[in-house]
Parts: C-alpha cells; structure tokens; sequence
C-alpha cells in the first residue's frame, strides 16, 4: 500500500485572511515503510513574511523570493500524491492551505477524507498524554537533534517515523535490519523460505507405512485408542 506522509509550512494560520504556503515535503511510504521516495519544495508566498512565522520556521522573504510559485510546482506535486492517502499531522490545518493553493489557481480541492490524522490517532492511542510532534518523538525515542525549527520535509521524515509506530509497522522494518544486517549470507527467514519455496506433495513410501505401523505397535495403552473407547 502507498501512502503520503505531508507536511506543509506557511506564513501564518490562516488561508482566507491572505496566508500562503511556503514550503511542502512529502514522504512516500510503501508498505507502512519509508521507500526513500520524496517530494520537496519552497515557494515564494507573494506577500510579506510575519515574524511570528519566521521564527517557527526560518524561512525569510528574502529566501523565498527567488523560490518557485505553486502554480509552477503543482503538477509535480500532484504527480507525486496521485491518487495515495495522505498522512498528515493535524490534516485540517495542512490540507485547508493545500486546497487554498489549489483552488486560487483552479484546480479542485482534496476531500479531507483523503487524509489520516495523526494528532486524532496518537490522541486516541495516548489519551491525555501531549500529542504534538516532538511529544510523539520523544515517545518514541525518535532522534530530534535535527530540528532546530519546524522544516516541511523534515518534519514529513518525522511524522512517517510517528506513524509507523503508532501503526505498529516498525516492527517490520525491526526484523528488516536484522534480516539484512545479522544474519549469515545466504541465510533465510522463515518468511523468506514461506515466499521462495512452493508447497510439495512428499508422500511416504511402502516401508516408511509399515515402519510406522511397526512403531505404533510398541506403544503400550495410547492415548488416541482411549479416545476413540470413549
């Protein structure tokens, strides 16, 4: 199954009082994995940088000014998610701007329903417990030494880590590494063997039948004689 961890950050909270998306990373998950796969971009915003934003994320005007539009990177953005679920940390918040972007440039919106939200799924598996990204990390054990501030694609790697654990599929990519990494050369898991070995019909032989016979005659009182007395 393939999924889009995004991620998005913005000059402000709120698309229909003027704020823009500035940045967007995304995170392509195959199987509940990280395949590796991303998709990253700043954006010019078209309006000025409020310090309040600034100081989440670093990104000044002056950064940005030179960045591409989003109706320049749309199609690329779009051929990155396709038709994949989203996996997005508080996804209102993402997906309104998203769909602002979309829309001012004609393009329809994506259904909220597309969207997996994180913050409701570590709320519910954690009540009462902070839900934010770096509470999750910390949770986790999730190295956080590299962000200093928030950064879209960063926090995308982050989030597609989170939601691997809340999903349980680490644990997939646990018995991964030690397939790759401790086992001898040539050596099979049994899932492995599972996958390569195609079931066989190994019937036994006349002298294996009357061995076995032979063998049962020895047994003194069994138990399956008992059963089938009762």
């Amino acid at each position: 199954m393939r999924e889009i961890v995004l991620d998005t950050e913005t000059t402000g909270v709120d698309p229909a009082s003027g704020h823009r998306v500035v940045e967007i990373g995304c995170v392509e998950l195959i199987g509940g994995m990280r395949s590796g796969a991303h998709f990253h971009s700043y954006l010019n915003p078209e309006r000025d940088m409020p310090e309040e934003a600034y100081r989440v994320h670093g990104l000044s005007l002056e950064f940005l000014i030179d960045k591409p539009l989003f109706a320049e990177k749309v199609d690329a953005f779009l051929e990155f998610i396709a038709d994949a679920p989203l996996v997005i940390h508080n996804a209102a918040f993402d997906m309104k701007f998203i769909n602002a972007e979309l829309v001012r440039i004609g393009f329809p919106p994506i259904p909220l329903a597309r969207a997996t939200d994180t913050v409701l799924m570590a709320r519910k598996k954690f009540p009462g417990s902070p839900a934010s990204l770096d509470a999750l990390c910390k949770r986790f054990n999730i190295d956080l030494s590299g962000r200093n501030k928030h950064g879209a694609l960063l926090d995308a790697e982050l989030l597609a880590d989170v939601y691997q654990e809340l999903t349980g599929g680490r644990q997939s990519a646990l018995f991964a590494d030690i397939k790759d990494t401790l086992l001898p050369a040539g050596m099979m898991t049994s899932a492995d063997t599972a996958r390569k070995l195609q079931p066989r019909a190994f019937p036994p032989s006349s002298q294996e039948l009357a061995a076995h016979v032979q063998l049962l005659e020895k047994i003194k009182n069994p138990l399956w004689l008992a059963e089938e007395a009762n």
